[in-house]
């Protein structure tokens, strides 16, 4: 008996032992669903205001930013809209100074479809964008057509995965910990919350959403009969009253020719442009997410020819479930042609630590320096530096 005891005590550890290795290999990399969607939308806000004690009147600065950003992803296409709206309202302090207002607004729409689908290969790609901004002639308007290669994978629902699962071992809901393939389950049933919102609408959804994922973690035969109505509630906390900035990982380039169609100066549309693009989103952990965009056009007209090349840095450390700590380089070249101006260089570091409040509001404290280098500065280019703090609202 003895022996036999032993032996199920050693089998018993073994088995522990196997499901802890299982846990430890598991990482949003294992998540390759092309199947998913993602949607973030936010509202940024900034204000600031000086007196004029006594001797001049109050001076002020409201700054209003609008981002939007959203990806429809299936094994044979991938659908990206972008919008981006800046809007900012100042006063100076000198006497009889006036308001002044600047606004300016671009969207964008990209869709790329594979020549096979669900590969991380070839694809052709159509784009189109609109530009608005104050005092423009006219609206800024372009479309293009190209090939590419790659493909980024939205991997937030495995980050809500691994999350939750966490959440309801400290809670003891688990006998072990789950495999590879339950942690994937999970996500899959994860990854679908747009669709149970959609069937079920959004008074109801949660209880269907969360009950499927209740029937994929006991599909382990890791959970203690069923989930009790503390891991219920925990479980709704995790997905729902808890924000996870999306995490993407992959990589694709593009290629393709435009055409400008109008221009914020008002000169005649027609001209060609050739754009290049690439990306690439890596996860570091399951609270770190690195990426860089760097997007060069080119635009050939009769009078002049000039390019612009762009690259976007970001770093974000989660680092609490209350705390986000967002890192980001921006390095802007316009390159301008022989008979258009100078050119002109722009570096912007940014760091921002988020606090949330709940799911959708956060204050942001932010620090920035810019600095804008030309050919008429003769070195006595200044950097701008600034420390904000302001309010986000999550729109979606």
């Amino acid at each position: 008996m003895k022996i036999r005891n032993k032996l199920a005590m050693a089998v018993s550890a073994a088995t522990m032992a196997m499901a802890g290795s299982a846990a430890a290999d598991v990482t949003l990399y294992d998540y390759q669903e092309a199947n998913s969607s993602y949607e973030d939308a936010y509202v940024n806000g900034q204000f600031s205001a000086t007196d004029g004690n006594g001797h001049s009147q109050s001076a002020y600065n409201a700054n209003i930013a609008l981002d939007y950003d959203r990806v429809m992803s299936s094994a044979q296409r991938n659908i990206g809209l972008k919008a981006n709206v800046d809007g900012s309202l100042s006063r100076g302090s000198g006497a009889g100074a006036d308001t002044e207002s600047n606004y300016i607004a671009t969207g964008s729409a990209t869709a790329d479809t594979y020549f096979r689908p669900g590969s991380k290969g070839a694809f052709w790609y159509g784009s189109g964008t609109l530009g608005l901004k104050k005092d423009a002639d006219d609206p800024f308007s372009k479309i293009g057509v190209g090939l590419g290669y790659g493909r980024v994978v939205n991997v937030t629902p495995m980050a809500k995965s691994m999350r939750l699962i966490e959440a309801l071992q400290q809670q003891g809901a688990l006998r072990a910990t789950p495999s590879k393939a339950t942690y994937l389950s999970v996500a899959q049933v994860i990854a679908r919350e747009a669709e149970y919102r959609s069937k079920h609408g959004l008074d109801s959804y949660e209880q269907y959403w969360i009950s499927d994922i209740e029937k994929a973690l006991m599909a382990s035969g890791q959970v203690k009969g069923s989930l009790n109505a503390a891991s219920v509630i925990k479980s709704r906390d995790v997905l729902v009253n808890e924000f996870i900035s999306t995490r993407k990982h992959g990589w694709l380039v593009r290629a393709g020719l435009g055409m400008v169609l109008s221009n914020y100066d008002g000169s005649d549309g027609g001209d060609p442009s050739l754009d290049i693009g690439a990306e690439y989103h890596r996860p570091l952990n399951n609270q770190t997410q690195f990426s860089n965009v760097a997007h060069f056009s080119s635009i050939f007209s009769d009078d002049d020819t000039g390019y612009r090349l762009s690259n976007a840095m970001s770093l974000t450390r989660e680092i609490s479930d209350k705390v986000d700590w967002e890192n980001s380089w921006l390095l802007d070249y316009n390159k301008a042609g022989d008979n258009a101006g100078t050119d002109i260089t722009t570096n912007t570091l940014t760091s921002a630590f988020r606090y949330y409040l709940n799911n959708q509001l956060d204050l942001t404290l932010t620090a920035k320096a810019s600095k804008t280098d030309d050919d008429l500065a003769n070195g006595n280019e200044k950097t701008d530096t600034s420390l904000n703090m302001g309010v986000s609202y999550r729109l979606r």
